[in-house]
């Protein structure tokens, strides 16, 4: 287990149609081409033995390692230190643009700062999850890899006068060595492409070529974004990785670029996000619109009405989740050959739960469709058709059991998240079609919303506990249903909400941190046991700010950012010692993160000019409002 690094030990590279996850010691373990959710080209982060690596590090045996993103871009820098000399590699893909293409490429800028450094390549592709061999042949230029499966070629960049790769060697496995010497102010390298093709010698001049337009690439879109608060470079590293997650020819974002990686190192809670979930993208139109980037919120907005449109009649008008292309053929199996993260099995490809009934997602969608109309992406007639359909479907189910937000495998119940989510779909349909004198069946759709929200009021809320639960005539409370005042659904200090949030903080937060659920009280049909839920924390910090609690919010969410891990990334969850843990980087976490500093920092805003009005009067303290006996439920 010794030869897995930890999953914070990676950074993130991509060219916005796949993404490459890079170690800390200069190690790319996770590359699926063309496509995120494409076989794996390199997949040791998997299984170290048999899943694939392209590594370059400094050949000498004792050298410091730091890593950093070049200033405002996704080009990740990996530095080494020695006695000897200190060298870098500049890892990153030129973009890909909007049109799909099975030729990618990863670019290794390697250079040597000072003194002299000699560096080991080892180039061992392992195509279709390991489940394909292939043929490897070196030239003077590089190297081509060739399999049923896919091909790779590998091109040498050097100058002229260079010798070929030192000592370069094909092994029996038929995966390339060679050595790389360097002294102060050399570049050299390596690009990888995802095509069978001639190798050739690549000049320096070119490659810094690659570098400079994908740089300004970033620099430029990074300058679009509107937001100039106190958490500036946290937010835009966030921007960025959502970006790196978003497959350009859709639209569509993936909820993280890997499979497999644990909620519970050794467990079985290993699943694959390669995948573009409803509910999580749909958060991203908030944030996205949030941060001045409109034509992404847009573009996912139309891929979203595309999924409507294209549903056939009959059925659920949306699926939960579906391939980055729009397809819906998820099936989950197990890659058996795989160990699986440090011994973490089974190793799954394809998702299950995409065969769930989920009621949130129709809310998460009329919500994002509804914010974006009010920053003037109006939906076209067509698209308004298809959520009218999707509006009477809703009516006619939203009275039944249900998966659950949380994908659970313990059977269908009536969740109450998945209830106020229904109430939002009807609700935001309600205001667009009044605002734009849309045609539309309104006194259906408000006797639906009025009657979701009269049940969630009588069957969510338990009176022995005080507080909302997690589904009907249970005690379990869950912290998806912070998004309650953050919808509108009950306001930030009601009694009721602010008994709930008093709950929360006994039963699902340590320090900073927020549980999902106690799986002992809700058993969710799986063995084992997770970390907190990132996510739920930045919605923690969102309902403490709506709910007056700014200075606990600012303190949860300052303490949260200690968690991200040397780049500013976060994974799906934190473990006990505060490792991170599940797939890497989480789209949903990132998300949340953006849009909980979006809220605190409007409130700390408005906050300072009060008091510098000379108008500030201290409120009602909210645990006596709370308290109070008439304004309490019966």
């Amino acid at each position: 287990m010794d030869d897995y690094p930890l999953i914070a030990d990676h950074g993130l590279i991509g060219d916005l149609q796949t993404a490459a996850l890079v170690t800390t010691d200069g190690s790319i373990d996770w590359f699926c081409a063309p496509r995120f959710d494409s076989p794996s080209v390199f997949g040791a982060l998997l299984d170290s033995r048999r899943g694939g690596h392209f590594r370059i590090r400094p050949s000498a045996g004792v050298f410091d390692t730091k890593q950093m993103y070049f200033p405002d871009t996704a080009i990740l820098i990996t530095r080494y230190l020695s006695e000897a000399g200190v060298g870098e590699i500049y890892d990153f893909m030129p973009i890909s643009g909007k049109v799909p293409t099975q030729r990618h490429r990863l670019v290794r800028m390697v250079r040597c700062v000072r003194g002299e450094m000699a560096f080991d390549v080892e180039l061992a592709p392992r195509f279709d999850y390991g489940r394909a061999t292939h043929e490897a042949q070196v030239t003077t230029s590089g190297a081509v890899f060739r399999s049923a499966a896919g091909s790779v070629t590998v091109h040498a960049v050097r100058e002229p006068g260079d010798e070929r790769l030192a000592h370069a060697r094909v092994t029996e496995d038929n995966d390339l060595h060679a050595t790389l010497t360097l002294r102060a102010g050399q570049t050299r390298g390596l690009v990888l492409e995802t095509v069978a093709d001639e190798p050739r010698a690549i000049r320096v001049a070119e490659v810094q070529q690659l570098f400079d337009e994908t740089a300004r690439f970033w620099k430029s879109w990074l300058a679009r974004s509107s937001y100039s608060g106190r958490w500036r470079e946290t937010l835009q590293r966030s921007a960025v990785t959502l970006k790196l997650m978003t497959y350009a020819p859709t639209g569509g974002i993936v909820a993280a670029p890997t499979a497999g990686l644990p909620e519970q190192v050794g467990g079985e809670r290993n699943w694959d996000y390669r995948y573009t979930w409803v509910r999580d993208a749909s958060f991203s139109v908030y944030a996205l619109l949030a941060l001045g980037h409109t034509e992404e919120a847009a573009d996912f907005c139309r891929w979203l009405l595309a999924r409507v449109q294209a549903q056939p009649s009959g059925g659920a008008p949306l699926n939960l989740m579906y391939r980055v292309d729009g397809s819906t053929d998820l099936s989950e199996t197990v890659l058996t050959h795989w160990e699986g993260y440090r011994g973490s099995y089974p190793v799954r490809i394809g998702n299950g739960a995409a065969e769930q009934l989920q009621l949130d997602i129709h809310g998460e969608a009329l919500d994002s469709v509804f914010y974006a109309d009010q920053r003037g992406l109006q939906v076209g007639q067509p698209g308004w058709s298809a959520l009218v359909k999707l509006l009477e479907w809703l009516a006619d189910h939203w009275d039944q059991p249900e998966a659950g937000i949380w994908e659970t495998r313990g059977g269908p119940k009536d969740f109450t998240y998945g209830r106020v989510m229904s109430w939002v779909a009807f609700d935001r349909a309600i205001r667009l079609a009044s605002a734009h004198g849309r045609p539309a069946p309104l006194e259906r759709w408000i006797s639906q919303r009025d009657a979701i929200y009269a049940q969630v009021m009588d069957k969510g809320w338990n009176a022995q506990r005080s507080a909302f639960v997690q589904h009907y005539g249970d005690k379990v409370l869950d912290s998806s249903l912070l998004r309650m005042s953050t919808v509108g659904f009950i306001a930030p200090q009601d009694p009721m909400w602010l008994s709930t949030l008093r709950a929360m903080d006994s039963e699902l937060v340590t320090d900073s941190l927020v549980y999902r659920y106690d799986p002992g009280a809700s058993p969710d049909g799986l063995k084992g046991s997770e970390g907190t839920f990132s996510l739920c924390t930045f919605m923690y910090v969102d309902a403490l700010t709506r709910a007056g609690r700014v200075d606990e919010a600012r303190l949860t969410f300052e303490k949260m950012l200690t968690y991200a891990n040397h780049l500013g990334l976060f994974a799906e969850e934190i473990g006990a010692s505060g490792e991170q843990l599940g797939n890497f980087p989480q789209a949903f976490t990132h998300l949340a993160l953006i849009n909980a500093a979006i809220t605190l920092d409007a409130q700390l805003d408005r906050d300072q000019a009060t008091v510098a009005s000379g108008l500030f009067l201290p409120a009602p303290a909210a645990a006596d409002l709370a308290g109070t006996e008439a304004l309490s439920p019966a």
